[in-house]
């Protein structure tokens, strides 16, 4: 059974920043491309940020680029999103997944990517 598990979400003054972690067991973590999305109230889940096997590839949206940082720890079977300056518009819950790397470089920005999901934690962004 595959497990992932957020933390690190939590009520924070627009300009804050928070550290999310993303903790998976049932896998092999080194295997598995690792992403971060979020899902505001009435609007769609949408890509945040993505990293492959290595660390060496990495993909954000537009809207966190310069302010968001992915990291993976794969002796930890952990992954992180650091999130700066953050904003009201930031406000959402945030969701790690896991998509089988297939070794080429690539990263997954489209939920389709990704096989497995956890259970998200809530960042909320007081303005």
């Amino acid at each position: 059974q595959v497990y992932l598990v957020e933390s690190g979400g939590g009520l924070e003054q627009a300009g804050g920043s928070l550290r999310l972690s993303c903790a998976a067991s049932g896998l092999t973590f080194s295997y598995y491309v690792m992403g971060w999305f979020r899902q505001a109230p009435g609007k769609e889940r949408e890509f945040v940020a993505a990293i492959n096997w290595s660390g060496g590839t990495t993909a954000y949206a537009d809207s966190v680029k310069d302010r968001f940082t992915i990291s993976r720890d794969n002796a930890k079977n952990t992954v992180y999103l650091q999130t700066n300056n953050l904003k009201p518009g930031d406000m959402a819950v945030y969701y790690c997944a896991a998509g089988r790397d297939p070794m080429s470089g690539v990263v997954f920005t489209t939920p389709r990517g990704y096989d497995y999901w956890g259970q998200g934690t809530q960042v909320t962004v007081s303005s």
